[in-house]
């Protein structure tokens, strides 16, 4: 290699911003101890930044009742991940988009265990509605759709 083709390389590696290394999300997993996509679920948020720490419980719906999950909106486990609540089985890119933006809300739910969801099996069929909910009585809005 000529000088000027090294130098070339050099500045534009230097030039070049190196990715920066995400800092681990730590998270705890509230789910019904007989419940296994909570757990798959909870592996394919460790494969996508998250370090969940699992605690089966046998009150789920009291932890999602008093998280202000609405009762109709639940879904299979209760994530709490810095000061926010996810509910059931949100994509990992909501759950990021929730963490980066930061909304003046309690938490995001995505109800039930859709087919295709992360943590379940299945193909995905229509559109999931991801709602957002807070503590102060107001109802559910729309947060997100995937």
């Amino acid at each position: 290699m000529n000088l000027t083709y090294r130098l070339a390389a050099l500045s534009l590696l230097v030039a070049t911003p190196m990715p920066a290394f995400a800092a681990t999300i730590n998270a705890v997993m509230y789910k019904n101890p007989q419940c296994s996509c909570c757990e798959s679920y909870a592996n394919y948020l460790e494969h996508n930044g998250f370090k969940v720490d699992i605690k089966p419980v046998n009150n789920l719906s009291q932890i999602s009742s008093d998280a202000g999950v609405p009762a109709d909106l639940e879904g299979c486990h209760t994530l709490m991940v810095d000061g926010y609540i996810v509910d059931g089985l949100v994509p990992v890119d909501i759950v990021k988009k929730l963490l980066t933006e930061r909304p003046a809300i309690t938490g995001i739910t995505l109800a039930g265990m859709p087919a295709g969801a992360p943590g379940m099996g299945g193909e995905k069929d229509g559109t999931w509605t991801i709602y957002a909910f807070t503590k102060d009585g107001k109802a559910p809005t729309v947060y997100a759709t995937e």
